[in-house]
């Protein structure tokens, strides 16, 4: 795949870029490796001083970063300045909280007594240097949601991004040497899928995360297992939105709020809705309710202020989503709304917001992700078929569920095979709370004190009498 920004809501190829050579991705390693020799020794308020400077940045420059990544993924300038807003942020949470997250850890000394111990306790140290594996379709968060913890750990990162966000990649790691960071805490290497398996057996290289395609987290896990090298994958996923009965009476709120959790990113996203489960007696209401406003969503140019869906980001990610769509109707399901390109929009990779019923275990679509603006409904009869649908998928990234029942509640937190459960709202990342999956969504976790300690060496400290 060429290197490249091609615009999805034109197919312009705006500007090509050539990979980095043998010799270029080695003097990023080793400038990688010398500055980790120095960067894991410095303190944690010059650690935050610089990913503070880097959040200012980040704020100034947000119009600036927003139309490159509109540019090049497609997701509305809307969107865009939210992520980036999101990214300064992150990053000034964990620049005011790592040394707490960080900070050793103190057994009651009665409990080590036994060990012969006058005292022990539990130290936090980097890793290394980690290289980050990471997808175009938030291109600024997913980046950030592992460099903010990583560079405040005492790690350093090595940044090798989705080959259609070339602009996004440069300005991130011009961004932190700008905002202050040594040379060679974090670089971004410009190049192919091809080089990743090199950069990640060179010896340098501590530690790897990867987020993006089942297939993509294989390649990496198998290479990073082959090596014994730390890995966290954040993968795919088909996330279920179970609406009960007692959301009836507030059934406005969970279709408004089903409709942007399909669509946000323009239904680009892992954590996304994407299997709408419903209970037979909300069922009919909520599917009229929902097709209407999928229906009414507008479709058009990402950089209009109006537009509520801009195209995916790829040509081949279009002719996909085609085929699972095109597969599940061949096969009996009933397209509600949608299930076609827009024929009043200029050349670009549109696709109608579209809703799917009637899905059964005999189209692909019930198995594999759909990448983009497309739901399937289902309906259940009762709170037990509800659970065995969410669970019946290959993922378990996260989920939605609308119930006021607190003993459904307490039914679904026990037997969701999921790595969160949102109740009564959209599933959303945010610093705090740490964010992965189960099954083959990955393993692992992103952000909060668990995403900081990922890329750490938890160490015991011991000292005899």
């Amino acid at each position: 795949m060429p290197i490249a920004t091609v615009n999805p809501a034109t197919g312009e190829t705006v500007r090509t870029f050539d990979p980095l050579d043998a010799q270029g991705v080695e003097q990023r390693i080793a400038a990688a490796e010398s500055a980790f020799r120095s960067w894991r020794e410095t303190d944690f308020g010059t650690r935050a001083r610089l990913l503070d400077a880097a959040a200012d940045l980040l704020d100034k420059e947000r119009d600036e970063i927003a139309r490159t990544m509109t540019t090049e993924m497609g997701k509305t300038l809307v969107a865009a300045r939210a992520e980036a807003a999101k990214c300064a942020k992150a990053m000034r949470w964990y620049a005011a909280r790592a040394e707490g997250l960080l900070a050793d850890e103190h057994p009651d000394p009665a409990d080590v007594e036994d060990s012969g111990a006058a005292r022990a306790y539990v130290r936090y140290r980097p890793l290394g240097v980690v290289l980050a594996v990471m997808p175009w379709n938030f291109p600024l968060w997913q980046v950030v949601r592992f460099a903010a913890p990583a560079l405040m750990a005492g790690n350093v990162g090595l940044l090798k991004h989705a080959s259609n966000v070339p602009q996004t990649a440069l300005y991130l790691g011009e961004l932190f040497h700008r905002a202050g960071f040594p040379e060679g805490c974090f670089q971004t290497l410009l190049v192919g899928s091809g080089a990743i398996e090199g950069v990640l057996r060179d010896p340098r290289v501590a530690a790897a995360t990867l987020t993006g395609s089942e297939g993509a987290g294989r390649a990496v896990a198998s290479v990073a297992g082959d090596e014994v090298k730390k890995t966290v994958l954040e993968l795919g996923g088909s996330d279920p939105f179970v609406v009960m009965p007692s959301a009836a009476a507030d059934l406005d709120r969970a279709v408004q709020v089903a409709v942007t959790a399909r669509v946000q990113n323009n239904g680009q996203s892992c954590i996304a809705a994407k299997r709408f489960i419903v209970h037979t007696d909300v069922y009919d209401d909520f599917a009229e309710r929902f097709t209407r406003a999928m229906s009414a969503l507008r479709v058009g140019d990402p950089t209009t202020p109006s537009t509520d869906v801009g195209p995916l980001a790829t040509e081949q990610g279009r002719a996909d989503l085609e085929e699972l769509v095109d597969d599940a109707l061949s096969r009996g399901a009933e397209a509600l709304c949608g299930a076609r390109r827009p024929k009043a929009l200029p050349p670009g990779w549109y696709y109608e917001p579209t809703v799917l019923a009637g899905v059964t275990e005999a189209m692909r679509i019930h198995r594999e992700e759909a990448f983009g603006p497309v739901a399937t409904l289902y309906r259940v009869r009762d709170l037990g078929e509800a659970v065995a649908l969410a669970n019946d998928t290959p993922f378990g990234l996260s989920s939605n569920v609308w119930t006021t029942d607190e003993d459904e509640q307490r039914r679904f937190v026990r037997d969701l095979q999921a790595g969160g459960v949102f109740f009564n709202g959209m599933t959303a990342s945010h610093p705090a709370l740490p964010f992965g999956g189960v099954k083959r969504s990955g393993y692992g976790r992103e952000l909060s004190e668990h995403g900081i300690r990922e890329f750490c060496n938890t160490t015991t400290v011991w000292y005899g009498r």
